[in-house]
């Protein structure tokens, strides 16, 4: 029986190692989907309260994660999405009774 090297020989840590983890988002991208996030958050609580502040500060933030790249680029479209809702209510809040503001009741 003949024994080729490679059969005697332990395993190369090259056959046996396994794929290199991703690597750790870094501080811009984190701070993209901060801002991702506000951006939903600030687009939704805009359309109950606060119109005038919260939906420029929604589609500003959603603008400025889209452009540096996030990682939920979803979620900021969502904010912008719903920034402009927030202002569009507005529109439609000023035009039926002259109003910067709505309350239940």
């Amino acid at each position: 029986m003949i024994m080729n090297a490679t059969d005697t020989a332990p395993h190369s840590p090259a056959a046996t190692r396994t794929p290199a983890p991703k690597p750790a988002p870094t501080a811009a991208v984190r701070q993209a989907d901060g801002m991702a996030v506000a951006s939903f958050v600030f687009g939704l609580i805009g359309l109950l309260a606060m119109n005038l502040l919260l939906g420029p500060a929604s589609i500003v933030l959603a603008a400025l994660a889209l452009r540096r790249r996030t990682s939920r680029p979803g979620r900021a479209r969502l904010g912008l999405a719903l920034g402009v809702a927030d202002l569009v209510v507005l529109a439609c809040l000023v035009s039926a009774d002259q109003t910067w503001s709505w309350s239940i009741g």
